[in-house]
């Protein structure tokens, strides 16, 4: 056996001896508490658990990928006002595409003073709107850009305002976009998608609300799309035309620019703790965040190998590793995110009457993860991590191509000092 397979053995058994006598199992699903004074929570995760980021996050702390120049959020107000950004101005056109026309029985246009405004969308909302909550992920970035609660009306229920009657296979949607055909960013989605939702899957709609409170313009306000189980180019922010179509294939404008736009979110884990410098023989605690995407999230799982070792080029990802168990953890009594009395709003879908998730991890969410490393001899080491799916499919699987968004399996280097 060679000098690194013999240490990869031996360090998985450790690994898992350690676990047992710390009394920490390491099985996906089992809870860790995250309150760092709990007694079932090892002392040396206790620290970096108090240190984890928010579960939900607030509107100002979200990452932004924004187009535009400039970014129509950075607009002057008056701007804003003027070309329909505020909640006072907005409206939104719906209509058949001129190019390849859907029968419809009604329009909605600015030019004929019938667009949906506001006011309007929300009074729809009394009776349609639904909340879920949902990571919002970019497809050429690796890490999500932050996790809410978002509201809105269905797009289907504006749809069907529209009375449509046949040729409807295709609905494209985009922003304003400074009044520059050049920098129009648009989305599209097959009507089935938005007519009908795929199991426990939310539905697609015109967002107006994030964490219980009104879009801020970084968050695309007034209004925007929010497609549940898709990246974020297909929630586009600053809504203001609805295009129904019947054309029969995707025309994206990020498939213009050889993104898969078809790919929806992939299930991946990183990690936001790792200490640079540990020391020698002494337990080393690690947590981390896993996105749950489409394929759902069964286990999160760590692996640490001596810095520098090669691995079979037969195996790129990894799949005969001494990987261990790492434990997901569970929905923290503090939600973060600025929620309305920190509590999950009423009827959020994929949450019981008490805030408690119907199930864990939840699907197109996030959850934190957190292990506990056995002492190492000094050295210089590289972690891993991985997420297992609902079908036993190890990331990058199933789905490992870049353009259809980024799951590679991360590498974290540190060291540990004698």
């Amino acid at each position: 056996m060679s000098d690194a397979k013999q240490f990869l053995t031996e360090h998985n058994d450790l690994t898992r001896r350690f676990f047992l006598r710390c009394g920490v199992t390491l099985a996906a699903g089992t809870a860790v508490a995250a309150n760092a004074n709990a007694a079932d929570t090892p002392a040396e995760l206790a620290p970096v658990l108090e240190k984890l980021e928010s579960y939900f996050t607030t509107q100002d702390k979200f990452g932004d990928v924004s187009r535009g120049r400039p970014v129509p959020h950075t607009l002057p107000l008056a701007k804003k006002k003027e070309v329909g950004l505020t909640r006072e101005t907005w409206s939104l056109d719906i209509i058949s595409d001129p190019d390849n026309p859907a029968t419809l029985g009604k329009q909605f246009t600015k030019k004929d003073n019938t667009a949906i405004d506001f006011a309007a969308l929300v009074k729809l909302g009394e009776k349609h709107a639904v909340r879920f909550a949902k990571v919002m992920t970019c497809l050429n970035i690796g890490c999500p850009l932050g996790m809410g609660i978002w509201e809105g009306v269905p797009l289907r229920t504006l749809v069907w305002l529209t009375q449509p009657r046949e040729n409807l296979r295709r609905v494209f949607y985009y922003g304003y976009h400074n009044d520059d055909p050049k920098q129009i960013f648009r989305s599209s989605l097959p009507v089935g998608r938005i007519l009908e939702d795929p199991d426990n899957v939310p539905p697609v709609i015109a967002c107006y609300k994030l964490n219980g409170e009104w879009l801020t313009p970084e968050r695309g306000a007034p209004v925007r799309i929010v497609v549940p189980e898709h990246y974020g180019y297909k929630s586009v922010k600053w809504l203001t035309h609805v295009v129904l179509s019947n054309l029969y294939h995707a025309n994206d404008t990020y498939g213009t620019q050889n993104n898969d736009v078809d790919s929806p979110m992939k299930t991946f884990a990183a990690t936001i703790h790792v200490p640079n410098e540990a020391k020698a023989d002494t337990p080393i605690p690690i947590t981390g965040y896993a996105q749950s995407g489409i394929s759902g999230l069964s286990k999160v799982q760590v692996w640490v190998s001596p810095a520098g070792k090669g691995w079979d080029k037969d195996d790129p990802y990894f799949t005969t590793a001494p990987w261990t168990n790492a434990t997901i953890l569970p929905l923290p009594k503090k939600l973060g995110g600025d929620l309305p009395g920190g509590a999950i709003p009423k009827d959020t879908m994929g949450f019981d009457a008490t805030g408690k998730p119907a199930e864990w991890p939840m699907r197109l969410a996030k959850a934190h993860w957190a292990a506990l490393l056995p002492g190492l001899p000094a050295g210089e080491y590289t972690l891993r991590c991985r997420t297992i799916d609902v079908k036993g499919a190890a990331q990058p699987m199933p789905r490992p191509f870049k353009k259809s968004g980024r799951c590679d399996i991360e590498a974290t280097k540190f060291t540990v000092a004698g």
